[in-house]
């Protein structure tokens, strides 16, 4: 992603170079330098006080070219972070490091009609799990992420996904890891996170707009990673397609979610979500599909299209990733959602000039979502803490 021309601030040049090694995996020092906007010089200083607090490396590699750096300049494998991932089933928690590697899980389940205090104790337990890990092994955090499906500004008015309250969750974190920084986030945020700093061959580095299609429908507009709102959801799932469809579960009928999400798509198949959930990605070879189920689930997908068109009308960008369910469809069965997109008010993608993307999914991989969060957390406030004094 494109950097600031002028960094403002010691941290946010810090970031500028922690979210690069972040996204890129290993940069040599001149094309770091260049990415982030810096003289060599300036970059060399920076990377010193980086190295000393532990938060990057330096290994010797082959260079490039003849005469070229053969100093790669990585995050340093030895920052430990946590993170806690709330899905449908369970509650994931674990130890991992900044390049997405988990040195500990532990999946601690959810009850069958979970409610804010029997979510609450989950969150109790996975976290005392989590402390008595870190304590036997004496291993020091450096950040925390935590993800919950539809958190989001409405968020203190009870979570429409999962009930939980995130505010007494807070206070459990900041009782039981005093001075570890902790971030909550939206699910659609984490997994747009994980794919833009762990997908290989990620097909946007500038704005865009990512669709991730799983228990709900939801977007995220992403920017430069240094900025406040980098990343900002867009419940473009509750577009409302007709009052007579099927009830949502924000309480209307015909949202697309209702049409798209994955207990959508398992009513649709005949089979029960928990069968689905657990084929996992393999469904799409398991599951038959009759040619009537098949049309409807092309409609459904049309009305996919219709809600990001509609989206890209309010905020145009020049790029759309789309992960979940629908990337494991042929080409034939996808181009249903490029036909909706298409189909909107102002053009669709041919007058915009948007490209379009599918990426795998990347749910069942938890909580390596809310790892790449954290990462991403700690990366983004330049390895500082927040109370840090910045020098301009």
């Amino acid at each position: 992603m494109e950097m600031p021309e002028q960094p403002r601030s010691r941290r946010q040049t810090r970031a500028a170079i922690l979210t690069q090694l972040l996204q890129s995996g290993g940069s040599f020092r001149p094309p770091l330098a260049k990415a982030v906007r810096l003289s060599e010089a300036s970059l060399s200083r920076i990377l010193f006080d980086l190295k000393a607090e532990g938060l990057i490396e330096e290994v010797r590699r082959p260079a490039p070219y003849v005469g070229g750096p053969t100093g790669l300049v990585s995050l340093d494998r030895s920052v430990a972070l946590a993170a806690l991932e709330l899905t449908g089933q369970w509650l994931s928690v674990g130890v991992g490091d900044l390049s997405g590697e988990l040195r500990y899980t532990e999946r601690v389940p959810l009850p069958a009609k979970p409610n804010v205090e029997s979510v609450g104790r989950v969150f109790h337990e996975a976290l005392t799990l989590l402390r008595d890990w870190t304590r036997r092994r004496r291993v020091r955090l450096a950040q925390i992420g935590v993800s919950v499906p539809g958190l989001g500004r409405l968020s203190e008015f009870g979570n429409p996904i999962i009930p939980c309250d995130v505010g007494r969750i807070g206070d459990m974190l900041g009782e039981m890891f005093a001075n570890v920084p902790a971030a909550f986030t939206n699910s659609v945020i984490a997994h747009a996170t994980f794919h833009r700093c762990r997908t290989e061959d990620y097909p946007f580095s500038d704005a865009h707009l990512f669709v991730f299609v799983g228990q709900g429908v939801a977007g995220t507009w992403m920017d430069d990673p240094i900025e406040d709102d980098a990343l900002q959801p867009v419940e473009l799932g509750h577009m409302v397609f007709g009052a007579d469809g099927p009830r949502c579960r924000c309480g209307h009928h015909g949202c697309v979610e209702a049409y798209t999400s994955l207990p959508a798509l398992a009513e649709l198949l005949g089979v029960a979500e928990a069968e689905l959930l657990q084929l996992g990605n393999e469904w799409v070879n398991t599951i038959p599909i009759s040619s009537r189920v098949r049309q409807e689930l092309r409609q459904r997908l049309f009305r996919l299209g219709l809600s990001i068109g509609n989206t890209l009308n309010v905020k145009p960008c020049r790029g759309v990733a789309i992960s979940g369910w629908p990337s494991l469809l042929d080409e034939d069965d996808r181009k249903a959602v490029i036909d909706g997109i298409d189909a909107c008010l102002l053009g669709g993608r041919k007058l915009a000039q948007v490209s379009l993307a599918f990426v795998p999914p990347s749910t069942g991989n938890d909580p390596q979502a809310a790892l790449a969060f954290a990462a991403f957390c700690l990366a983004r406030c330049g390895g500082m803490p927040a109370a840090s004094t910045e020098a301009a």
